[in-house]
């Protein structure tokens, strides 16, 4: 439904319309903002600031800065955390989405133990998200260089989080949405966000342990790609929800979440 037809269908409803926003534009928004923040971030740190950004616990050769190198420098660490808090809203919002989405779902199983399977599933999903939107904060806000232990910790807490997120939709998206297209692309980028996170303990093994060259460069590629895979896991709620619409209005018929 389009937001004609949707304004229409309220005006003779007499209700009012203050905002008709197309849920799969906010989605978009809200994956771009932190992924062209980082682009920015990126570009700006290796152009100015190219000591900072290459500096590392053993002072070897590096040419590829982390990602808590580039965010964590001045004035870019700034640009980052505002990206990151003007994003969060919709990141909750659309965890919310997807459980009275696939809630509603559930209701259609009637085999049992698939729907109790489902619905602890569900629930997994949603905590999983949260833990992970609030780690993604933590990290973002107690940088390398303010705090580096408690950034550390957090940053294992995002990780554990976010791919234990992917594994648990993926699984979710197997018993009850079995064909639909984003499972595709969410068991690949899950695939991609494993193998890279496997390098990526393996080369910071390398640089902390054996101070081996290019280590931490290896060690920035797969949190790159891990960043990325991460941003279009999560994209793909634009394949599940294509043409929904965010209404914003008084006098609307109240529906409940299913």
């Amino acid at each position: 439904m389009d937001a004609s037809m949707e304004q229409n269908n309220v005006a003779n409803n007499k209700g009012l319309v203050y905002l008709v926003l197309p849920f799969r534009k906010l989605c978009i928004a809200t994956v771009l903002l932190p992924l062209a923040t980082l682009l920015v971030c990126f570009v700006t740190a290796y152009i100015f600031q190219q000591d900072d950004i290459h500096e590392t616990h053993c002072r070897v050769y590096n040419v590829l800065p982390s990602i808590s190198a580039i965010t964590g420098v001045s004035p870019q660490r700034y640009l980052w955390r505002v990206s990151i808090a003007l994003h969060i809203g919709p990141r909750l919002m659309i965890a919310s989405v997807y459980y009275s989405y696939y809630r509603k779902l559930l209701k259609s199983v009637y085999d049992v133990p698939s729907k109790i399977l489902g619905s602890k599933l569900l629930n997994l999903c949603y905590w999983l998200n949260i833990a992970e939107i609030s780690a993604l904060c933590g990290v973002t806000y107690i940088s390398n260089r303010e705090n580096y232990s408690v950034h550390e910790k957090i940053f294992i807490v995002f990780m554990f989080s976010s791919l234990m997120y992917m594994l648990a939709a993926v699984r979710l998206g197997r018993l009850i949405t079995p064909n639909a297209q984003s499972l595709q692309y969410k068991q690949a980028l899950f695939v991609a966000s494993i193998v890279s996170t496997v390098g990526l303990i393996i080369f910071f093994l390398k640089h902390r342990l054996l101070c081996h060259d290019l280590a931490f460069s290896w060690f920035s590629l797969c949190e790159y790609v891990i960043a990325c895979a991460n941003m279009g896991f999560h994209v793909t709620v634009i394949l599940d929800f294509p043409q929904e619409q965010l209404v914003v209005g008084q006098g609307l018929p109240a529906k409940k979440a299913d």
